[in-house]
């Protein structure tokens, strides 16, 4: 079947777009995942994740005790490490051993970034790949590679990203199957781990990128666009084709001077007020991916938890 028979060209928005909302569909996934982790406990096993923090970068504190609350709320076992920016590479790594021997512990979070003395790659290689909830670990990136789903650990920026985008084709009445999906950026962490969950569902996937001739124009032949290229507001509204789904991944701040001297805001890769004009259903920043992020994470270490209990 061909894509335009399965998602439609919308010539013009006969209503306003479905706003994807992160708040509602996180505390949908992290309901679920608090229900499956009590009767985990009924079995004798109690999810446990431990979260390591080098330095003192505020945006990563705020992100750990975004990831300490929900886990909190889904009853889990927590621990969190915070370490000195001036830990050794030695150090963290003998961590991160005892943590892989630790039976109570079933997913390892190292912040990221690392300090620049510390190999972050070498600390991810190093993390057990089943206790690997961040889904970064070779193994893990391989198993999601060939479609070993059953096996692998799912980065949780894109496996969010894919729960909110069968939302939304949930609410418009569409499938993904056959459709023109445009993933902007290509990091290891969203980008393409993002491609290959779209190709599983049968989409025709397109990766562009800085070195992508003409970035509009391919931008405008997706049905389902997402935006992972941490740029604030670089997608203009004539880059999406009208009635497509929007994934917005970028969390930027930017000054906000209209809110006070040295005030910021956060916005997405995408300039939304003009993106509204077009898309069917759009991602909100905040209020969108970021939430589903941390939710993910949650069902992440509950999954690690079920393999690692059975």
């Amino acid at each position: 079947m061909a894509p335009t028979q399965t998602l439609p060209r919308i010539k013009a928005l006969s209503q306003s777009p479905f706003i994807i909302d992160g708040k509602v569909i996180s505390q949908s996934v992290l309901a679920d995942v608090s229900a499956k982790a009590a009767a985990l406990l009924t079995r004798g096993v109690a999810p446990g994740i431990a979260v390591v923090l080098v330095g003192s970068d505020p945006a990563s504190q705020s992100y750990v005790a975004s990831k300490g609350r929900a886990a909190k709320q889904c009853g889990f076992h927590s621990l969190q490490y915070d370490l000195p920016e001036v830990t050794s590479e030695s150090d963290l790594l003998a961590l991160v051993a005892r943590l892989n021997a630790d039976r109570a512990v079933h997913g390892i979070l190292v912040q990221l970034p690392l300090p620049k003395h510390i190999d972050a790659e070498k600390v991810i290689e190093a993390i057990d790949p089943a206790k690997d909830v961040d889904g970064f670990h070779p193994i893990n990136v391989g198993r999601l590679g060939v479609g070993a789903f059953d096996r692998a650990l799912i980065p949780c920026t894109p496996a969010g990203s894919m729960i909110m985008l069968d939302r939304a084709c949930e609410v418009l009445g569409r499938k993904l199957a056959g459709a023109e999906a445009v993933v902007l950026g290509r990091s290891n962490i969203v980008g393409k781990p993002m491609a290959q969950l779209l190709l599983a569902r049968h989409c025709t996937v397109t990766i562009a990128h800085s070195r992508t001739r003409d970035l509009p124009e391919v931008a405008r032949r997706a049905d389902v666009l997402v935006a992972a290229v941490g740029r604030p507001q670089m997608i203009r509204g004539d880059w999406i084709k009208p009635g497509a789904i929007v994934i917005d991944v970028g969390i930027n701040r930017i000054p906000a001077p209209e809110k006070g001297e040295g005030k910021t805001r956060l916005v997405g890769d995408v300039t939304y007020a003009e993106a509204l004009e077009r898309a069917a259903a759009i991602t909100p920043v905040p209020g969108g991916v970021g939430l589903m992020t941390v939710a993910m994470l949650m069902s992440n270490v509950l999954t690690a938890a079920e393999r690692a209990g059975r």
